[in-house]
């Protein structure tokens, strides 16, 4: 699967750029605040219809205009003609989704059919911060994977904002605590929390061997790392524990159990990364995480994910991205993405590199192959 053509309209810096792509190496050259990293962002919002970098898809439009639309043509061995994929939104309108101009009902349709990876330097906020992010993460993955445990997810969360909506209610004067909505909510709700633990454990289990063979690659096998997934609903009845729980819920007004409630804890010699490990030995983790990742959806997927790598030459350490062009030079990826801020270090990174590489000179919201 390659990306093919890329064309933005008032998308963040961009009035209007088109870009014809290479189905090997594609690299943007610029200065920072230039405007590389925001062609990584839009490609991200072709695989996955949403940014990588802002939760707000209002902040993706260009300062003074009052839309943007993200068009790219995809195609593949086995499907040669082109699949063209628009991602569009308007100021006070919903963000809208087609496919060869028919449009989806539902975003949750497109998850998982043009999977992409990106590696960037923040990938360690997924060590540094709390649960959510790793929540985030892995259920971004999973949901690329497996599109019933993204149905899952979406149920879940639909049934859990009710059952918090409940508990705010029974604060509010005039308003009695409807107990028994609360309870068919939980009889709901139960089923589908023990469902989505079964499956992050059933994951995990075979991830985390992915994920150490590429840490001990990038680090010399120095140390030994791991994964383990933290729940509550781990051999416990959730229905029990929503039920042993209502009165403290009630009092917070949120609900206090469940797999929202859920954590990845990250270990290197059986301590938290977080807390005993360097820089480097952070960077190497958050890598591997993300090699495992690709590695998981080109099998899964049975074609290779795009790759988009985000300044690793001016935040990783030569070893480790001396090892991510090694699998560059011996196509281990399909399609890459990469940006970098000087032409020479970039060309000299990729002198090994056999596969076709197309440059572009990123300026101030302008893009022209090199």
């Amino acid at each position: 699967m390659t990306l093919d053509s890329l064309q933005l309209l008032f998308f963040k810096n961009y009035d209007d750029a088109a870009l014809r792509l290479s189905p090997g190496l594609n690299c943007f050259i610029g200065d920072n605040g230039s405007g590389k990293t925001n062609l990584l962002d839009a490609i991200h919002y072709l695989s996955l219809t949403k940014s990588a970098i802002t939760s707000s898809d209002a902040l993706c439009i260009k300062q003074g205009a009052d839309f943007f639309v993200v068009k790219g043509n995809f195609s593949s061995d086995s499907a040669p003609e082109h699949e063209t994929i628009q991602v569009s939104l308007r100021l006070g309108q919903k963000k809208t989704l087609t496919h060869n101009k028919q449009l989806y009902e539902r975003m949750a349709d497109h998850i998982g059919k043009y999977p992409a990876v990106l590696i960037s330097p923040y990938d360690t906020d997924l060590i540094r911060q709390g649960s959510e992010e790793r929540r985030k993460y892995f259920d971004s993955l999973m949901a690329q994977l497996d599109h019933a445990y993204l149905e899952l997810l979406i149920s879940y969360n639909a049934l859990l904002r009710q059952r918090n909506a409940v508990l705010k209610q029974g604060d509010r004067p005039n308003h009695g605590f409807d107990r028994d909505y609360l309870l068919a909510l939980d009889e709901q709700l139960a089923p589908l929390g023990e469902q989505i633990t079964a499956l992050r454990e059933a994951f995990l289990a075979e991830y985390v061997t992915i994920f150490q063979r590429h840490y001990q690659q990038l680090a010399d096998g120095r140390e030994v790392v791991t994964l383990t997934y933290k729940s509550q609903l781990v051999g416990a009845d959730f229905a029990q524990l929503l039920r042993s729980n209502e009165r403290r819920d009630f009092a917070l007004q949120r609900s206090t159990t469940g797999s929202h409630r859920d954590d990845f804890v990250f270990l290197m010699d059986e301590l938290p990364v977080k807390s005993h490990s360097s820089q480097g030995q952070q960077k190497s983790f958050a890598i591997a995480l993300k090699l495992a990742q690709f590695e998981m959806l080109a099998s899964k997927r049975h074609h290779k994910p795009l790759l988009l790598l985000d300044d690793i030459f001016d935040r990783l350490d030569d070893k480790r991205i001396a090892r991510l062009l090694e699998l560059v030079a011996d196509e281990t990826f399909g399609q890459v993405f990469l940006t970098d801020t000087n032409l020479e270090r970039t060309d000299q990174a990729l002198a090994r590199v056999t596969i076709p590489i197309l440059r572009f000179r990123v300026l101030d919201g302008t893009v022209a192959p090199v």
